[in-house]
C-alpha cells in the first residue's frame, strides 16, 4: 500500500496541482477580526492524489456554478480559543476554492484560500466502481476568543457572499478566554442510518461547545480488521458527511480512530484517507501516521484523543505501530495538562474500551495493559470509548477494581474515588447485547457482579467476574457532559437515549482542583 501511495503522489504534476486550484491554508488576517498577529501553524497532511481525477475535471470544463460544496465539517486546532478549522466536499474540482469568513453575516470580506486533499480509491471488487473525491480544507488562525464567526465556503462560480447562496452560510464559536459553563457531546460507532441522524439532531439540541467522536466512523470499511482484504466502499463517506453535516457545520467534531478506521488501502497504515477528509490538531506524535492522537484545552477542560489501534489485543493490524511513542506521548502530555493552571479535569477518549461486558468485544487488556497505569499516574477524571454498540458505566475505578459504587445520581472524587469509564458506543451502527437477561439491563436493576471476560496478548480471551459494571443500556444514546467551573468545579455526565429519555446521570468532582 505504501508503494501505491507514493506512485500516486509522484504522478500529480505541479502543473496538474495548480490546474486544480490547490493552494495553502491561510491565516485569517485584517483589522477587527483578528485578536493579534501571527501565521498558520498548520502544515498540510499528504494524501494519496489521483492525477485521473484532476485531468478528467479540466477537460470536462465544468461551469463552477453548477457545482454545490456539502459535507461541511468544523474542527478546533490546538488552540481553541483561536483557531478553527473548516473542511467540505465537492463532487469533483474546482477552481481555487475558498473560505469567507467574518463577524456579521452581511460583512464576510475576509477570504481565505482552501487547501485542496483529493483522494482516489480503486475498484477493490467486482461489485465497486473507482471513486474519486475532493476534499479542501482552511485554517482559520488568530481568532479572538468568546466569539461568533459568520462562514460560507465557495470556489470560482459559487460565491456564498451572492444573494443566492446565501442560506449555505454557517456559524461556528471560539472557546472563551476564561473558563465557563460549557457542554460537550459523546459517542463512538455512528455509521449511516435513522438511528445515527436522530442521535445528530438531539446533540444539536444540546448546543454542545465541541463533539467528540470515539472512532468508528462512517463504516465505509464494514469488515474492521484493518487487512488490505477488507470490504471497502469509499462512497458511504460521501453519505456519512452529508448526513453530520446538519451538527458539524456549526460544531466541532473531534473525532479519533477506530477499527474500522483502518482502511487498509490507504498509506500510511490505513489512514490515508482520515488525512484527506479531517484536520485536526497537530501536536500528537505524527498527525500523518496518527492522525487521531491529539489533544486540546477548552476552558477547565483537557481533552485527549489516542488511538487504541497501537495497542489493542483484539484487533492486531496496526499493533505496536508508532512503536511506543504514542503511549510516552501520552505520559508526558498528561503531565503537562495536570501541571497547567486552571485546568480542572482531564477527559479522554479512544475507541477500544477498557472496560465492558458485551458480548462482542468486552474489554481490551491491551488498553489496561499499556494506558491504565498512566490514568492512575496522572489522575484522568473521565474516559470515553466506543467500540461496544452499547452504553455501559463503570463504578469509579482504582486500578482494575471497584473504588467506589457509583450509583445512578451518584457523585465520585476522581483524586479520591477512581475513574469513571464509559462505553458510549450507541451512536447509530446496529446494537449489541450483554450476557445478562434483558430485564437486567439500563437501571432496572443493579447486579452485585457480571461474568465476561478481556482480551490478552495474543488474541486470547481470559474470562473473569467483575463488579465494575454499574449501569446497562442496550438502546441508541449518547453522552451529553456539563462542565462546571469555580472553587467546586464539577463534570455532569448524562446518558440520553435517541428519544430524548435520560437513562444514566452521575457527577465527577475533584478535590484539590486548580485554582487558575
Amino acid at each position: 500500500m505504501a508503494e501505491q501511495h507514493e506512485y500516486l503522489r509522484t504522478k500529480l504534476t505541479r502543473r496538474g496541482m495548480l490546474r486544480a486550484g490547490a493552494v495553502t491554508a491561510g491565516t485569517v488576517a485584517g483589522a477587527g477580526l483578528l485578536g493579534g498577529a501571527g501565521t498558520s501553524a498548520y502544515a498540510a497532511a499528504p494524501a494519496p492524489l489521483s492525477p485521473t481525477l484532476l485531468t478528467s475535471a479540466a477537460t470536462a470544463k465544468v461551469d463552477g456554478k453548477h457545482v454545490a460544496p456539502f459535507g461541511r465539517h468544523l474542527a478546533f486546532g490546538a488552540d481553541p480559543k483561536m483557531q478553527m478549522r473548516i473542511s467540505w466536499q465537492v463532487p469533483f474540482a474546482v477552481k481555487r476554492p475558498f473560505v469567507r469568513v467574518g463577524l456579521k453575516p452581511w460583512d464576510l470580506s475576509h477570504r481565505i484560500d482552501a487547501e485542496v486533499r483529493d483522494l482516489h480509491t480503486p475498484s477493490l471488487s467486482s461489485k465497486l466502481p473507482a471513486v474519486d473525491q475532493v476534499y479542501l480544507h482552511a485554517a482559520l488562525d488568530n481568532l479572538r476568543p468568546g466569539r461568533t464567526y459568520y462562514y460560507g465556503v465557495g470556489h470560482d462560480g459559487f460565491d456564498p457572499a451572492d444573494p443566492a447562496h446565501f442560506s449555505t452560510i454557517g456559524t461556528f464559536s471560539t472557546a472563551p478566554a476564561r473558563a465557563e459553563k460549557f457542554t460537550f457531546t459523546a459517542f463512538g460507532d455512528q455509521g449511516v442510518s435513522y438511528h445515527a441522524l436522530g442521535n445528530d439532531q438531539l446533540i444539536l439540541g444540546q448546543n454542545p461547545a465541541f463533539h467528540l467522536h470515539a472512532g468508528d466512523i462512517c463504516y465505509a470499511d464494514d469488515s474492521g480488521e484493518g487487512k488490505p482484504t477488507d470490504h471497502y466502499d469509499a462512497r458511504v463517506w460521501d453519505q456519512f458527511l452529508a448526513q453530520t453535516e446538519s451538527v458539524a457545520k456549526s460544531v466541532p467534531w473531534m473525532v479519533t480512530t477506530g477499527n474500522h478506521d483502518m482502511e487498509a488501502w490507504y498509506s500510511p497504515d490505513g489512514y490515508g484517507g482520515q488525512n484527506a477528509r479531517w484536520t485536526l490538531p497537530r501536536n500528537g506524535i505524527d498527525a500523518t501516521k496518527s492522525p487521531g492522537v491529539y489533544s486540546f484545552v477548552y476552558g477547565n477542560v483537557g481533552v485527549v484523543a489516542l488511538d487504541a489501534n497501537d495497542v489493542s489485543y483484539e484487533i492486531t493490524a496496526n499493533t505496536g505501530y508508532t512503536g511506543g511513542k504514542q503511549t510516552r506521548w501520552l505520559d508526558r502530555r498528561l503531565g503537562e495538562l495536570r501541571k497547567q493552571r486552571g485546568l480542572d479535569f482531564i477527559v479522554v477518549f479512544f475507541h477500544h474500551c477498557a472496560f465492558s461486558t458485551t458480548n462482542s468485544h468486552a474489554s481490551d487488556g491491551g488498553v489496561r495493559d499499556a494506558w491504565l497505569p498512566l490514568f492512575e499516574k496522572h489522575k484522568v477524571d473521565l474516559v470515553i470509548n466506543g467500540h461496544n454498540h452499547v452504553y455501559e458505566r463503570t463504578d469509579a475505578i482504582r486500578g482494575t477494581g471497584v473504588g467506589k459504587k457509583l450509583p445512578i445520581g451518584g457523585s465520585a472524587d476522581s483524586t479520591r474515588d477512581g475513574i469513571v469509564y464509559v462505553t458510549a458506543g450507541g451512536a447509530g451502527k446496529s446494537l449489541y447485547d450483554f450476557p445478562v437477561p434483558d430485564s437486567y439491563e439500563g437501571h432496572v436493576k443493579d447486579l452485585d457482579s457480571v461474568a465476561t471476560y478481556h482480551w490478552e496478548k495474543g488474541g486470547k480471551e481470559h474470562k473473569e467476574t467483575v463488579e465494575w459494571s454499574r449501569v446497562r443500556y442496550t438502546g441508541y444514546s449518547f453522552l451529553a457532559v456539563e462542565c462546571e467551573p469555580g472553587p467546586r468545579p464539577r463534570l455532569r455526565v448524562t446518558a440520553l437515549a435517541e428519544s430524548g429519555a435520560r437513562i444514566d446521570h452521575f457527577d465527577v468532582t475533584r478535590s484539590g482542583a486548580s485554582k487558575g
